[in-house]
């Protein structure tokens, strides 16, 4: 998006002192302060300035945008093997969570310029969720602030760290619709990289592969679950294809509307189906068995490596984002995907959604001694 003469003038300004007060730039630039604060809200909706405190952005480093859900994880773990329809002793934990944020978490644990997009309510959860996702290196400034309460994600897991069943309660994501997108245009515009989850709705999923569009940004959408999966054909059916879908073999067979056996012929033809609707890439999860990569370059199956499992939660977010992060770094796909198998068998072994432990170092050194 371009920028007026003044807004030009105002950025120089605060490129030369990025310290100086509203006052002081709108002396040296001849106008009122109450003329500079729309000149920076302008500038930070176009995405040239990151936030009000004047930070510039980089022109060429790698920034990667995450949009989507942020949410409060309740993690409940019986002490022995599940008995249903019964009272089960066990543990109850609280963290926060949310795919879009477990993704930008893990990219900005893995080195990469991280912003999210996603949307919260003013309260203790909300602020916890923000405060610890900045500490993390996040950058959190375009998340929304509602009055409403923040979203939660509650799961059940066996007494392996199996997840048993899962309730998503995140009404409040609806708050990010094509106007909330609209609003932050020049911050998707100059992004590298795009990273869209399914808690998105269909309407809003459309209009942010629209505005990527616009830019010749990449998207990656990552499906969440099988319900949310199909919050992306209406995007499909209108021609506006991600760059890159990241299912496992169930949210695949809802993208395609149809079974899809957990084979590699089965699985190849479906990449296929979606390579012809325009995706370019396809990476389909398939939990211990590995994963198949499909892509520009042929297709490669990548085994799991082996874990010590103590909580499975995440482990699909922190894969994604070591294969962008690797991506970013210059590996090829195929490379990158062994990346990303490092991540998640890293994040397995965690009692957290995300690996406090997760490092660059700590992904090369898994590669390289694969057993825990």
């Amino acid at each position: 998006m371009s920028l007026t003469d003044r807004e030009r003038a105002l950025l120089a300004l605060i490129r030369e002192a990025p310290l100086s007060t509203p006052e002081e730039l709108a002396r040296r630039l001849g106008t009122s302060r109450a003329a500079v604060n729309v000149h920076v809200s302008n500038l930070i909706r176009k995405g040239a300035l990151l936030g009000r405190g004047y930070v510039v952005a980089p022109e060429n480093e790698a920034r990667v945008v995450v949009v989507g859900g942020a949410n409060v994880d309740v993690k409940a773990r019986t002490l022995a093997p599940a008995v249903m329809g019964t009272s089960n002793p066990g543990t109850t934990t609280q963290a926060p969570g949310g795919v879009a944020r477990n993704i930008a978490e893990n990219l900005a644990r893995l080195g990469v310029r991280t912003h999210l997009i996603a949307a919260v309510g003013r309260d203790a959860p909300g602020d916890l969720l923000l405060r610890e996702t900045e500490a993390a290196g996040v950058d959190v400034r375009s998340v929304l602030r509602l009055d409403a309460p923040t979203g939660t994600y509650t799961a059940v897991l066996d007494d392996r760290g199996e997840l048993l069943i899962a309730v998503a309660a995140m009404e409040v994501t609806e708050a990010l619709t094509p106007a909330a997108l609209n609003e932050r245009r020049g911050l998707l515009h100059r992004a590298t990289s795009v990273i869209a989850d399914g808690n998105l709705s269909a309407q809003t999923l459309t209009h942010l592969l629209t505005l990527c569009a616009e830019a010749g940004v990449p998207v990656t959408f990552e499906p969440v679950s099988v319900p949310k999966a199909t919050r992306l054909l209406p995007a499909l059916q209108a021609g506006l294809a991600p760059h890159t879908l990241t299912p496992n073999v169930a949210e695949l067979a809802a993208l395609l509307g149809r079974d899809v056996a957990d084979t590699p012929g089965a699985l190849r033809k479906a990449a296929g189906d979606l390579h012809a609707r325009g995706v370019q890439t396809v990476w389909v999860r398939r939990g211990e068995r590995g994963s198949l990569l499909s892509g520009p370059d042929g297709m490669a199956e990548l085994p799991a490596l082996p874990a010590q499992v103590v909580d499975v939660t995440g482990a699909g977010d922190a894969m994604l984002a070591a294969y962008l992060a690797a991506l970013l770094g210059g590996h090829s796909p195929a490379e990158a995907a062994r990346h990303g198998h490092a991540a998640a068998a890293l994040t397995v072994e965690s009692a957290c959604a995300v690996s406090p432990t997760l490092t660059p170092g700590a992904v090369r050194a898994r590669l390289q001694s694969p057993r825990p």
